[in-house]
C-alpha cells in the first residue's frame, strides 16, 4: 500500500492546486483504513481455513464426532462460498432465452473495485506509461468530469481516480486489461469538446486521455485514405493535407479529435456533401473490455466479408471498446468553391429553398441555416466584419465544382431558386478572406448568442442541443420549439445544418433557470420525435437527458438489443458504464442533479 504514496506525493508536487494534497492525504487515508480492514479479513480467512484443517485432522483420527465436524465445516465454509459467490456475480451477465436484455433483466446493479484495489492497479499502470503519463492532481480530474457544455456533471463521489495519458495502442491494451481484471471503469476522451456528457465518470475508475496519441501513421496519396491515431484534430490533419489537394470531409466542433469524432459519429457543417463519421471511416482498430485489440476491416473502399463491425463502434461513444487507430476516407480539395448568402423573411420560405436545392442536383458543398435571432447576435456581437448583416432568416450555401464557370453556374441556379421562394439580399463571397470571413460566423454562433443574452442579462449561461427531422418537417419544429421558449421567457437561437435537417439550438437562460431550460430541451426531443426525427443528429447521447427519450424513439426492443450487445463484448461493465443506455436497475439520475 506504500507504493501508491510515491505516486500521489509527486503528482501533487507539479500540481497548481493548493488542494490536491490535502484531498489525496484523505484519500490515502481511507485506503490504508480500507486496506488494514482487507488485511484483517485476509487473516480472518487464514484463520478459519487453519480451523478446518484442525477439525479434518481430529475427525479423521477420530477425536470428534462426525456431525460436530459438519457443523464446524459449514461454519468455516459459508465465508468462503460467499468469496466465490460475491465474485461470480460481479461479472454475472442477465440470462434470458430471449435476443434482448431490458432493463427488469437485470437482477443487480453493477459491482466495481475498491479504493485499495485501484491504487494497486494504478501502480501497474504506471509502470507501464511512467509517471510523466498518469496524474491525479485536483485539477486534471475536474477538467475531466464535466465537458464543455457543463450542465452535465457528475457527482461529488463520481469523478475518476486519475487520469491516465497513453501513447500507444499496446499501452491502451494492457491499461485495459489491468481495469477489466480488477472490475475498474474506464471513460475514454479525446478532444473534449463533446457536450452531452460523454466523457462524464459514473463509477469513478479512471479517465483514460488519448490526446497525446496524435499521430499520423499512414497516408496514402493514390488511395485517398489515411490511418491516424484518435488524438490527432481534424483541423491538424487538413493543415497536413490541404498542400496535396486532399481533405477530411467532417469538420466538427475546432478541436475535436478524431477518436471523438468517430465516437460520436460527428459530422459538422459539411454534412451535406460529405457526410458525417460514419461515412468518412474505412477501418477501425480497436481495444475491446479485456484488453484484446481488433482490425475491423482492412482499406479497401468495399467489403462484404462478414459483420459491419466498423459502424458497430462509430457513435458507440466508447461503451464497447475504445478506437486506438483509424483509416479515413480522403476527398479532394474543391478546386473552386464560392459561398452564397440570402435571407428569407419566414423558415417556410428558406426549407423550400432548401428542397429545391437538394432536388435540383447543384453541388453544394455545404447547406447552412441561421435564424432571425441568431442573425440578431450576429449584428449585436459586431462579429460579422464589415459585411452588412441583416436580422432575417439566413441561408448560407458553398457551392463548388471543377471550375469556376460550373461554380457560377450554380450560382444563378440558387440565386433564382432563392427569389421565387421569396429569397432577398443575395451576395456571393469567392475569395478567400471574405469566404473565411463568413463562415467564421457559422462556426461561432454559441459564442455569439451567449454574449448577447450577456448583454440583457449578465448572468445568462447557454445549454446547446441538437435533433434532426425530415428537412421537410424543420418549419413545423422550428415554430413548435421556439412557442414554447417564448411561453416560458426563455431566448433561444437556432442554427443548422439545412440539408439534412439537423437542427441546433442554443438555450439562453439564468441558474435559476436550469430546470425549465431542461425541460424545454426535452420537449424539443419529444417535437422531434413526433415528427418521425431523431433526439439527436450528431451530438450523442452521453449522459444528457437525451437518454430518457431513446427508448421512446426506438422503441424498447431495440434499446434491449443495444444492450445485448454491450453486454455481450463488455461483460463486467467497465467501458463507459451508463453511457447511451441504463445498466443499473437502481440507478436514477437527473441530467443536472
Amino acid at each position: 500500500m506504500n507504493r501508491i504514496r510515491p505516486l500521489i506525493i509527486q503528482s501533487v508536487k507539479f500540481s497548481k492546486y493548493s488542494r490536491g494534497f490535502k484531498t489525496y492525504s484523505r484519500v490515502f487515508q481511507d485506503v490504508q483504513i480500507k486496506a488494514k480492514k482487507e488485511e484483517q479479513s485476509n487473516k480472518n480467512d487464514q484463520f478459519k481455513q487453519s480451523q478446518l484443517s484442525k477439525l479434518e485432522d481430529q475427525q479423521r483420527q477420530g477425536q470428534i464426532p462426525l456431525s460436530q465436524f459438519i457443523k464446524g465445516f459449514t461454519v468455516a465454509t459459508i465465508f468462503l462460498v460467499g468469496g466465490v459467490l460475491e465474485g461470480y456475480w460481479m461479472g454475472k451477465t442477465p440470462e434470458n432465452d430471449r435476443s434482448v436484455i431490458e432493463l427488469k433483466d437485470i437482477e443487480r446493479s453493477p459491482s466495481y473495485a475498491t479504493v485499495a484495489v485501484v491504487n494497486d492497479a494504478i501502480q501497474k499502470i504506471v509502470k507501464i506509461v511512467g509517471e510523466e503519463n498518469i496524474t491525479i492532481s485536483e485539477g486534471e480530474i475536474k477538467s475531466h468530469s464535466a465537458d464543455s457544455s457543463k450542465f452535465v456533471l457528475p457527482k461529488e463521489d463520481e469523478e475518476p481516480y486519475c487520469v491516465v495519458y497513453p501513447r500507444s495502442s499496446e499501452q491502451v491494451s494492457n491499461i485495459v486489461k489491468i481495469c477489466y481484471d480488477k472490475y475498474i471503469p474506464i471513460v475514454p476522451v479525446s478532444g473534449g469538446t463533446s457536450i452531452e456528457g460523454h466523457y462524464i465518470a459514473t463509477r469513478k475508475g479512471i479517465s483514460l486521455d488519448l490526446s497525446r496519441m496524435n499521430k499520423l501513421i499512414a497516408l496514402h496519396e493514390d488511395d485517398m485514405d489515411v490511418v491516424v491515431q484518435p488524438g490527432m484534430e481534424w483541423t491538424e490533419l487538413n493543415e497536413i493535407l490541404k498542400p496535396r489537394g486532399l481533405m477530411f470531409g467532417p469538420d466538427p466542433a475546432p478541436g475535436a479529435m478524431i477518436g471523438g469524432i468517430v465516437s460520436t459519429n460527428a459530422s459538422g457543417t459539411n454534412a451535406y456533401k460529405f457526410g458525417g463519421a460514419k461515412d468518412n471511416v474505412l477501418a477501425l482498430k480497436v481495444v475491446l473490455a479485456d484488453g484484446t485489440i481488433i482490425r475491423t476491416k482492412r482499406r479497401s473502399k468495399k467489403s462484404s466479408n462478414g459483420y459491419n463491425l466498423t459502424n458497430l463502434f462509430i457513435g458507440a461513444e466508447g461503451t464497447l471498446g475504445i478506437v486506438v487507430e483509424a483509416t479515413l476516407k480522403l476527398h479532394p480539395l474543391p478546386k473552386s468553391e464560392a459561398i452564397a448568402l440570402m435571407n428569407f423573411k419566414t423558415i417556410g420560405d428558406a426549407t423550400r429553398t432548401v428542397a429545391d436545392i437538394v432536388k435540383s442536383g447543384i453541388d453544394c458543398n455545404a447547406l447552412e441555416f441561421m435564424d432571425d435571432r441568431q442573425m440578431r447576435a450576429v449584428i449585436e456581437m459586431g462579429s460579422g466584419g464589415d459585411r452588412k448583416w441583416s436580422a432575417h432568416h439566413l441561408l448560407m450555401m458553398k457551392l463548388g465544382g471543377n471550375n469556376k464557370g460550373v461554380v457560377k453556374e450554380s450560382i444563378k441556379q440558387v440565386q433564382s431558386l432563392g427569389k421565387k421562394n421569396g429569397g432577398f439580399n443575395f451576395d456571393v463571397a469567392t475569395n478567400e478572406a471574405d469566404k473565411n470571413a463568413i463562415w467564421q460566423v457559422r462556426k461561432t454562433l454559441l459564442w455569439n448568442s451567449l454574449g448577447w443574452a450577456r448583454k440583457i442579462k449578465p448572468n445568462a449561461r447557454v445549454m446547446p442541443t441538437d435533433v434532426c427531422v425530415p428537412v421537410s418537417k424543420l418549419p413545423a419544429l422550428m415554430s413548435r420549439v421556439m412557442a414554447k421558449m417564448d411561453d416560458a421567457n426563455l431566448l433561444a437561437t437556432a442554427a443548422g445544418h439545412a440539408g439534412d435537417g439537423n437542427l441546433h439550438i442554443l438555450v439562453i437562460y439564468e441558474p435559476e433557470q436550469i430546470e425549465i431550460a431542461h425541460k424545454l430541451v426535452n420537449e424539443m426531443s419529444r417535437e422531434a420525435i413526433k415528427l418521425d426525427g431523431t433526439i439527436s443528429g450528431e451530438h450523442g447521447i452521453g449522459m444528457s437527458d437525451k437518454r430518457e427519450f431513446l427508448e421512446e424513439e426506438l422503441g424498447e426492443g431495440t434499446i434491449g438489443a443495444m444492450r445485448s450487445i454491450k453486454y455481450a463484448l463488455d461483460k463486467r461493465l467497465i467501458m463507459n458504464p451508463d453511457h447511451i443506455f441504463k445498466i443499473d436497475p437502481a440507478e436514477h439520475r437527473i441530467a443536472n442533479e
